[in-house]
C-alpha cells in the first residue's frame, strides 16, 4: 500500500474509534437510566481507549504524509509515558470491571449496596494512580539509558522495547525491572480476573433455568471478549524474553491492541448491550 492509502485507512480507524467511544460516553452521561456502576466503569474504559489511541495515531498519520519522520527526545519521553500510563491503567481497570460482574452475578440483591458510588470512585481512582505510577517507573528507566545513535526507532510510536533496543549498553537490569512491573500490571490482573470468573461460573451453574444461565453469561461475554483481545497482545510484547524481539511483528501486534482494540470495545458493548442500543435510539 502507498502512504496515502495507509493514511486514509488509519484515519478512518482512528476517527471511528474516537467517535464510537465518544458516543458511548455521551449516551451514558445523558441517559439517567445508565447511571449505574457498570456503565460508570464502561464510560471510564471509553475515556481510556480514546486517550491512548490519541497518543499514537495522530503522530503516525502525520509521519505517513510528512517527509521528515522525526520526534524529539522530550516528545518521545512524553508519548511513552502517557501511552504507558493509559494502557497500564486499562490493564488494572479490567479487574474492576470483572469485580463488578462478580458482584452483579454472585450478590445481585446487594449489588448497589456493595458497589456504592464511593467505592466505585475509589476503585477507578486507584487504577489511574497505579497506571501513572508504574508508567513513570517504566519510562524513567527506559529513557535514562544512554543512546549513542543513530536513534531511529523501528516502530510507529515510542514503545518501550523498541526504544530500549537502541541503547548502547547492557539493558538486562532494565529488562528485569520491566518484567517485575509487568507482573504487577499484567500477570496479577489476569490472575484476579480468572479468579473472579471461576466464582462467576460456579454461581451461574447453580442457576436452575437455562434462560437464567444464558442471561447471566451474556452480561460477562462483552467483558471477556475485550479482555482477551487486550491482554493477548500485551502479554506477548511485554512478557517475552528480549531474545525473541522482532520489530516488524511487534509493530503489527502493537497496532492491533492500540488501534483495533479501541475500535472494537464500543462495537462489542453497543451491539451486545440492550441498554446502550435503547439509549441510542
Amino acid at each position: 500500500m502507498t502512504n496515502s492509502i495507509l493514511f486514509i485507512v488509519f484515519l478512518l480507524i482512528y476517527l471511528s474509534s474516537v467517535l464510537g467511544n465518544g458516543l458511548i460516553i455521551m449516551l451514558i452521561f445523558m441517559d439517567t437510566q445508565l447511571h449505574t456502576p457498570m456503565y460508570f466503569f464502561l464510560c471510564i474504559l471509553a475515556i481510556l481507549d480514546m486517550g491512548y489511541v490519541t497518543t499514537t495515531m495522530p503522530q503516525m498519520l502525520v509521519h505517513l504524509l510528512a517527509h521528515s519522520q522525526t520526534i524529539s527526545f522530550a516528545g518521545c519521553w512524553l508519548q511513552m509515558y502517557v501511552f504507558g500510563a493509559l494502557a497500564m491503567t486499562e490493564c488494572t481497570f479490567y479487574v474492576v470491571m470483572a469485580y463488578d460482574r462478580y458482584v452483579a452475578i454472585c450478590y445481585p440483591l446487594r449489588y448497589t449496596v456493595i458497589l456504592n458510588w464511593g467505592l466505585c470512585v475509589w476503585l477507578a481512582a486507584g487504577t489511574w494512580i497505579c497506571g501513572f505510577f508504574f508508567s513513570l517507573l517504566h519510562t524513567f528507566f527506559t529513557m535514562s539509558l544512554p543512546y549513542c545513535g543513530p536513534n531511529k526507532v523501528n516502530h510507529y510510536f515510542c514503545e518501550g522495547p523498541s526504544v530500549r533496543s537502541l541503547a548502547c549498553m547492557d539493558t538486562h537490569i532494565i529488562e528485569m525491572v520491566d518484567l517485575v512491573l509487568s507482573v504487577f500490571v499484567v500477570v496479577t490482573p489476569i490472575s484476579l480476573i480468572v479468579a473472579s470468573y471461576i466464582r462467576i461460573a460456579k454461581a451461574i451453574l447453580k442457576i436452575k433455568s437455562t434462560q437464567g444461565r444464558c442471561k447471566a453469561f451474556s452480561t460477562c461475554a462483552s467483558h471477556l471478549t475485550v479482555v482477551t483481545f487486550f491482554y493477548g497482545p500485551c502479554t506477548y510484547i511485554y512478557m517475552r524474553p528480549n531474545s525473541s524481539y522482532s520489530s516488524e511483528r511487534d509493530k503489527q501486534i502493537s497496532l492491533f491492541y492500540n488501534a483495533f482494540t479501541a475500535l472494537l470495545n464500543p462495537v462489542v458493548y453497543s451491539l451486545r448491550n440492550k441498554d446502550i442500543k435503547r439509549a441510542f435510539l
